[in-house]
């Protein structure tokens, strides 16, 4: 369980740096390539991010219920 853990915090980590850089992209994208491409990272990495903290919060929840 403990390297499901870690490999959990990694991928939120790098998911974070590029939804920051697809944030960066997007806001100092001068054609439409880059600023859809930009947008696409930022979604992409918010959206990693929230099924992250989801699956952290549904496994929490299937534990309880086993305990009880």
């Amino acid at each position: 369980m403990a390297e499901e853990e870690i490999a959990a915090w990694v991928v939120g980590t790098l998911s974070t740096i590029m939804a920051i850089l697809g944030l960066f992209l997007w806001a100092r994208s001068v054609d439409l390539g880059m600023g859809v491409f930009g947008f696409g990272l930022l979604v992409f990495g918010l959206g990693m991010d929230f099924w992250l903290l989801k699956r952290h919060y549904d496994l929490r929840e299937s534990a309880a219920d086993r305990e009880d």
